[in-house]
């Protein structure tokens, strides 16, 4: 009698795919403890610290690389060194890829970059923001130009989705070479003090071709680019510092384009008014202030969000509410270089206003301006083209645009600060305010440099001509009387009147000149 068949043992295909998973998910157990070691979290680690808990679906967990010699065959690690996928962060969706340095040191291979790339599409075709973390050794050498093409495409996608979705870059690691220029091209980047560091030129390199000597911290670290280059815009002293500071920001930013920031229901009295803001303006014009008292004063429960506040410090801009409406702030600091122009704060501050515009976020300006930087480092620097991008930027917006001016307006620069030349929707100043082609001491020079010239007491004379000028043109009325601007208005009654003129101003229909696209003083 023949034996009976034994039955066939079948593995379970769920315990299987859960077994599969789980081996996907936790990698190499040793590389983990080498990136903790380095004080650094582990791809995933990071998503899951950043989105709503239990939000995150990852997806192309099982995909590994195609590609063979250099002894790849025998590396076909599940993830190919990216994570990527959905999640919620604040309950709103987000799409995110994070990139696992345990695996080929995080470097871009076709299938990584194929990863990415589905992701920001995703993002792009369902309007929602796309996150970058980055901790990438940079182009995969063994796969070669496949590499380079796979960059070519996430940068090309970074333009597509420019001012349609929300773009934002964490530098938690490497990040040199070509990587660089896709973080370059997102709305936000955000940088760990210690731990990122971004630089297309290594300092080998540097060393052998210009004979500099210089680390990789004073390079492209966290600090050289929150402070000098003006690379980064956020500077935080920890992952979850860094996290935080996204979840803040996100707080203030649309999905998309294509709708509204979101609001919060008003907590603070929209006529609030603040006698504090009556004497912060010092009695000499030759004093300074803090402009970021007056921006506390006037915003919603005090509460004033900085970007970029450890660059070109003569200009602040950041994010704050007004009757609980996410707004821009932009303001020059009499603090810093009495407030004026340069080329740095220019760029700083025209690239903030498109951000602004670009997503539906109104525009509150504080001015206290003396004019442009004088001096030849900034005329060979160009800041004729660099103060253009402001003016041009201010120009372009078509959001609704507020203007205080708490102090000087002089020149070029009054015009460049939003004005209502510039299509402002409601300009006002306070009473200190002095609107005039120039500061008084300058145009007595130049209006009287004769009768200077010829006085028996030049400094009498000097003084008296001053003390006229300043009476006749260094204050707002002549403005207000031809009607460019709106109101002389009492400091602490600031924050009433630039609520009741956002709500009118958000009802506006915002209108776009047919064109492909302008073309700014880059």
């Amino acid at each position: 009698m023949p034996d009976k068949p034994k039955p066939e043992h079948r593995v379970d295909p769920l315990n299987l795919l859960r077994q599969r998973k789980y081996e996907a998910g936790h990698g190499d157990a040793e590389a983990f403890n080498r990136q903790h070691a380095k004080h650094k979290l582990t791809a995933r680690e990071r998503i899951s610290r950043l989105v709503d808990r239990n939000s995150f679906e990852e997806l192309d967990i099982f995909a590994v690389h195609r590609a063979s010699g250099f002894g790849l065959e025998s590396k076909r690690i599940a993830g190919d060194g990216v994570v990527t996928g959905m999640a919620k962060i604040g309950g709103r969706d987000v799409m995110l890829f994070s990139h696992d340095a345990t695996v080929f040191g995080g470097s871009l291979g076709e299938v990584f970059a194929e990863k990415v790339i589905k992701v920001m599409d995703l993002a792009l075709k369902n309007r929602i923001p796309i996150i970058g973390i980055n901790d990438s050794g940079g182009a995969r050498i063994q796969e070669g130009v496949v590499s380079l093409a796979g960059y070519a495409e996430i940068f090309w996608r970074n333009v597509e989705s420019s001012g349609v979705i929300p773009q934002l870059s964490l530098i938690l690691g490497p990040c040199t070479g070509g990587a660089v220029y896709s973080p370059a091209m997102t709305d936000f980047t955000f940088m760990v003090h210690g731990v990122g560091y971004m630089f297309i030129t290594g300092p080998e390199v540097i060393r052998v071709t210009t004979g500099e000597e210089v680390t990789f911290d004073s390079l492209g670290g966290a600090e050289v680019h929150n402070v000098k280059s003006g690379v980064a815009h956020f500077l935080a002293e920890s992952e979850d510092e860094c996290f935080a500071q996204v979840r803040r920001l996100l707080s203030f930013i649309p999905q998309s384009c294509d709708v509204q920031p979101p609001r919060l229901p008003p907590t603070d009295d929209a006529e609030r008014a603040d006698p504090g803001l009556a004497t912060i303006i010092p009695n000499s014009s030759k004093e300074s202030y803090d402009i970021k008292d007056v921006i506390r004063m006037v915003v919603d429960n005090g509460e004033f969000f900085e970007v970029q506040p450890y660059f070109a410090m003569n200009m602040v801009v950041g994010f704050a509410h007004l009757d609980g409406h996410p707004v821009g702030i932009v303001a020059n600091q009499p603090k810093v270089m009495a407030g004026a122009l340069d080329i740095n704060a220019s760029v700083k501050a025209a690239r903030f206003v498109r951000f602004c515009d670009a997503f539906n976020i109104p525009l509150v300006t504080f001015v206290d301006v003396p004019g442009f930087l004088p001096g030849t480092a900034q005329e060979y620097g160009g800041i004729i083209r660099h103060g253009s991008k402001l003016l041009y930027a201010f120009s372009e917006a078509t959001v609704p645009k507020l203007t205080v001016i708490t102090r000087k307006a002089y020149g070029g620069a009054y015009c460049v600060m939003c004005s209502k030349h510039i299509r402002a929707d409601y300009n006002v100043a306070w009473p200190t305010a002095e609107i005039a082609v120039m500061g008084p001491e300058g145009a007595v020079n130049i209006v009287f440099h004769r009768e200077l010239d010829e006085a028996a007491d030049r400094a009498a004379l000097r003084h008296e001509l001053v003390a006229d000028y300043t009476e006749r043109f260094a204050n707002p009325y002549i403005a207000a009387e031809r009607g460019y601007i709106d109101d002389v208005i009492e400091p602490g009654r600031t924050r009433g009147a630039l609520i009741r003129a956002l709500r009118v101003a958000l009802r506006k229909e915002r209108r776009r000149n047919p064109r492909w696209h302008g073309n700014i003083p880059l």
